[in-house]
């Protein structure tokens, strides 16, 4: 089915995707799959993209209660330095398409810290389920503006970011992807999103699971781990009906983050997870 411009029909898709997830993972398996969070007593920094609001502002809080010191990216200064009050946190201007604002952000975290031991890419949009009006099934410029938040600022703000990472003791990658980026998923007709079509939002998130298997291969000999999470379908701004439709709150979502940010360094690299774990590419 393509999306035509009607939320009715992307929360009817949503909703059959919560109920088959709550018949098929049991609550038990959301609790004790990572066990509780721990900070790393090596890990001192977490850079979160998109920080503040939503699921961004919830692993902020979750990681500022690990005693991290969290710096709270946001594309305006006011957005930062009140997220960053809220939390108890550092802020800092960056917006992950203006690569201007990626390397001065670097520069300052260098400056101040030295290194940095968690960064999750965070930021992202759905522009397609507004576009009532697609030029055809594949819009360019849908898929301009997608990739551009998506795909292309994760990987400007990891070229700027790792040269920090690899100064950690024990470094960790959170990339926020979405099981809709899931090729089998969207191959496998049994799955309650082989029937969402959104071209853009959907390779875009397919493509940014390839950047965390390549990261996880090349950084084999260091102590960076990489992963990929689908936080679910959470109440925030991503979409008009998410803030009043979706199940999941951003502090139910931020849990998956926040055990990926704290590996131990015993953990696999290269991982695609979710609330109930292991997720097919």
């Amino acid at each position: 089915m393509l999306l035509d411009g009607s939320f009715e029909w992307l929360l009817h898709v949503h909703h059959t995707v919560d109920a088959w997830e709550r018949e098929n993972v049991r609550s038990e398996i959301r609790t004790s799959r990572f066990g509780t969070p721990t900070r790393l007593p090596t890990m001192q920094t977490a850079l979160i993209t998109g920080g503040n609001r939503g699921i961004g502002l919830a692993v902020a809080r979750r990681l500022a209660a690990l005693d991290l010191t969290v710096i709270i990216a946001a594309r305006r200064e006011q957005d930062a330095r009140a997220a960053a009050e809220e939390v108890g946190a550092r802020g800092v201007v960056l917006d992950v398409t203006v690569p201007a604002t990626i390397h001065a952000a670097a520069r300052w975290i260098d400056d101040e810290f030295g290194s940095l031991d968690v960064l999750v890419n965070n930021a992202g949009i759905l522009p397609e389920v507004t576009n009532s009006e697609p030029k055809e099934i594949v819009d360019l410029a849908m898929f301009e503006r997608t990739f551009a938040t998506n795909l292309f600022g994760p990987v400007a703000v990891l070229e700027a970011m790792l040269p920090l990472l690899r100064r950690s003791a024990g470094g960790r990658v959170v990339n926020v992807s979405s099981t809709m980026g899931s090729l089998a998923d969207q191959t496998n007709p049994s799955s309650p999103y082989y029937s969402m079509v959104m071209p853009a939002y959907q390779s875009s998130k397919a493509a940014l699971n390839n950047i965390t298997i390549a990261l996880a291969k090349q950084l084999t000999d260091t102590t960076i781990k990489v992963t990929s999470v689908c936080p679910g379908f959470v109440r925030t701004d991503l979409t008009p009906i998410s803030r009043e439709q979706a199940p999941t709150s951003p502090e139910e979502a931020a849990e998956v983050v926040v055990q990926a940010a704290t590996l131990p360094a015993t953990a696999e690299t290269g991982t695609f997870v979710g609330a109930g774990g292991a997720i097919a590419w």
